[in-house]
């Protein structure tokens, strides 16, 4: 497979397709502006690291694995088409099923000044109408330069309209969780998970000091990360969506996850790119929609 992957979509001295986590086909990217690393499996951007930075951009938990069906912890999950629990209760995956299945390449290109575009779709099959009975397509297209790009194009290939809900759920590395703040989402409503969706005013910019779990409402496109501590800023363009949500499972729920160490919530926060709560997206029959994010380390 990764030798007929290399002979399709390889480009020279810039994108190889091997073996990574659990055997998964990644392609490694390596240009003129950073290194970056994406899954097969899942469609899932594992890491983006600029040349100019010492740390990642994202977060990728030691612990992660993709054996045995699981979703990959950290990095950018896709979850679709539902975003959390099942919306109908049938006792299907949380985040729905493409961040465990395999993507295939489409294109691979190289754009000026070293910047490297990857696409990969994924489409219904058999056993994924049997979990949600519509017809799609797919595509995941990543930039890789002096900013990661992400969109998710949704592509209504049926005869009836569907609705869905869904999220580039973004983990991002900071240095100290307490010397981080969240910034962009003053002024806004959310719902608050931990407190059982409780309505809440968001009035200063965020600060984790506790289990953090929240849909922001009416959201603006740009957010930024303040991490003091690795002395960066990372900048959140988002386009197709009105929510977001902010993560950190803290102290309890860290120790209980499996694929994630129990100390590991400090270096890391989700601020999620989002299509959730009442942001439901109603595509028609041959409708496309797309979710897009740009992250870019500045200071």
């Amino acid at each position: 497979m990764l030798e007929t992957l290399n002979q399709r979509y390889a480009i020279a001295k810039v994108l190889t397709f091997q073996a990574g986590m659990d055997n998964q086909p990644i392609a490694k990217i390596h240009n003129d502006h950073a290194t970056a690393e994406i899954s097969l499996y899942g469609g899932h951007v594992l890491s983006y690291k600029p040349h100019s930075e010492t740390a990642d951009v994202l977060f990728l938990s030691p612990l992660a694995t993709c054996a045995k069906g699981q979703a990959i912890r950290g990095g950018i999950p896709i979850c679709w088409p539902w975003f959390g629990e099942d919306p109908e209760g049938l006792g299907r995956p949380n985040h729905g099923f493409v961040r465990n299945r395999l993507w295939q390449p489409i294109a691979a290109v190289a754009i000026d000044r070293g910047t490297t575009q990857l696409t990969l779709g994924l489409s219904d099959t058999e056993e994924t109408r049997a979990l949600w009975p519509h017809s799609f397509d797919l595509a995941i297209v990543i930039t890789i330069g002096a900013t990661l790009q992400v969109e998710l194009i949704t592509r209504n290939t049926g005869h009836t309209t569907f609705s869905l809900t869904q999220a580039l759920h973004t983990y991002f590395t900071v240095g100290e969780i307490q010397h981080v703040r969240v910034r962009g989402l003053e002024g806004k409503y959310y719902l608050d998970k931990v407190e059982g969706s409780t309505r809440k005013l968001q009035t200063a910019a965020i600060a984790v000091t506790s289990e953090v779990d929240r849909i922001y409402l009416d959201v603006p496109a740009n957010l930024t990360i303040d991490d003091s501590v690795l002395d960066r800023l990372i900048r959140i363009t988002s386009i197709g969506n009105s929510t977001a949500v902010v993560w950190n499972p803290w102290i309890t729920k860290a120790a209980a996850m499996g694929d994630l160490g129990d100390t590991d919530y400090q270096t890391m926060i989700c601020v999620e790119t989002t299509n959730a709560a009442t942001d439901v997206v109603e595509l028609a029959p041959g409708d496309t929609f797309r979710l897009s994010a740009a992250y870019q380390i500045d200071r």
